[in-house]
């Protein structure tokens, strides 16, 4: 078998995703061949023995996906310290290990992918591979058309760089506030309500309502799914990997 990325490895063994494999590599929990093992190292794991904690990997488990509707008031993490709700409260009657791919704040409602395939997960989430993600929102007031406009466009300034770009519908107006559809396709931590409290619109409400081809169809908060063959088929496609 060819060298991977050890991240990789352990991500295909479902020990962690990607990026949680990169922390246990940085922890210095992870050694190959009896060394501890560095960022960006490869290994074979036909030849190699690669050790988390002092134990072999587990096998690589089956695969599983699963679609969840993320009430208000939970967190999108395996577990908080606090001991508020997770999304992993939904899944207890589930033995296997289960991770969230990206995040959704406890503030936030909507669709939420779970999944023991990191590498998978790795992809749904990197800009490289441009992943659409839809949110129906509620803002403060009634922004003007300009202003959306730059919001579209990007660049505004934000304090960890430049707001991403997204497709702005209005889909509907009340007295006090304005609903919109918008759809980005990078995933930084609450960049859509500092985007719209810089513009002066705050935002109330928001839903994720798609993750490339997913939608919540037929799920109420709280309710989730196994994903069809068909979808599992089509999220690979959108991020290349064999199907």
């Amino acid at each position: 078998m060819a060298q991977e990325r050890l991240q990789k490895i352990l991500a295909h063994h479902g020990v962690a995703s990607r990026r949680k494999a990169e922390e246990l590599i940085k922890a210095g929990r992870v050694t190959v061949n009896g060394k501890v093992a560095r960022i960006g190292q490869k290994a074979d794991p036909l030849r190699d023995e690669i050790l988390l904690d002092g134990k072999p990997l587990p096998p690589p488990p089956e695969p599983l996906y699963f679609l969840l509707y993320k009430p208000y008031g939970v967190i999108t993490s395996v577990k908080d310290p606090q001991g508020r709700p997770t999304v992993m409260d939904f899944f207890r009657g589930i033995k296997q290990r289960l991770f969230p791919v990206g995040r959704l704040d406890w503030d936030s409602e909507g669709l939420v992918l779970l999944t023991n395939d990191g590498e998978l997960a790795y992809r749904l989430t990197h800009p490289k591979f441009q992943v659409p993600r839809s949110y129906l929102v509620k803002v403060k007031g009634h922004p003007d058309p300009k202003v959306l406009k730059k919001v579209s466009e990007g660049g505004l300034p934000l304090q960890d760089g430049p707001s991403p770009k997204m497709e702005v519908k209005v889909v509907g107006r009340t007295a006090r506030s304005t609903w919109l559809h918008l759809t980005l396709r990078e995933g930084r931590n609450r960049v859509i309500r500092r985007t719209f409290e810089l513009i002066g619109h705050p935002v109330r409400k928001l839903r994720r309502v798609a993750y490339g081809p997913l939608t919540l169809e037929g799920l109420r908060p709280g309710q989730l799914r196994p994903l069809t063959e068909a979808e599992i088929k089509e999220l690979k496609k959108w991020v290349k990997l064999p199907v």
